[in-house]
């Protein structure tokens, strides 16, 4: 049975800031696309079945600067759509919003670009690419281009859990992998969020 590969996008203005980058196109800073391309050594030694990206440039240009081939767009893994929170601190957004975490409270509607999504959303989504990867792996494994929140939401769905439980995972790091492997039919996180 293979693992699933989740490889964070390298950096961003936005991710070095600590801005709230959900539906924004960010481009990768120097120090992001140096970071995709280390990891394209370490991916070329898996024999990968699939590969799928969200559909934003710093996904799809770290996937290309990471070697990987055949990628495959996934709209369902976008990040969180941070509605009316989009480009801004988690501080910022305390400063009206006191005692504010995106686990619990969610995020306010924004404008048409970011109407905003519930993390149950968030959940769908990435249930829905589980769904498409689980036949894959017996196959090999499969790698996945996306973001921070995200690949949290993904992580703990892959292990059966509510999604809320993404909070107890450490903010993997731009440029950055994560393995989700399976061990007597039984889900586990083989490593996260390593250089």
């Amino acid at each position: 049975m293979g693992e699933l590969i989740l490889i964070r996008h390298g950096q961003t203005e936005w991710s070095l800031s600590g801005q709230h980058a959900g539906r924004t196109d960010v481009p990768l800073t120097d120090a992001g696309r140096a970071a995709a391309e280390l990891l394209a050594p370490r991916l070329a030694r898996r024999h990968l079945v699939a590969v799928f990206s969200s559909p934003l440039s710093r996904a799809l240009r770290t996937a290309e600067l990471a070697g990987l081939t055949g990628v495959r767009p996934d709209q369902d893994l976008m990040e969180w759509d941070y509605g009316g929170y989009e480009g801004l601190t988690a501080a910022q957004i305390q400063e009206t919003r006191p005692g504010w975490d995106l686990w619990r409270d969610g995020v306010i509607p924004g404008d048409a670009a970011h109407p905003g999504e519930q993390l149950q959303q968030v959940a769908v989504r990435t249930d829905a690419v589980l769904d498409r990867i689980r036949p894959l792996l017996g196959d090999g494994d499969v790698a996945v281009v996306a973001h921070g929140h995200l690949a949290r939401v993904l992580a703990v769905r892959w292990l059966g859990l509510d999604a809320s439980a993404g909070r107890l995972l450490g903010h993997p790091h731009p440029g950055t992998l994560s393995f989700l492997a399976t061990e007597d039919e039984q889900p586990f996180i083989a490593a996260w969020n390593v250089p």
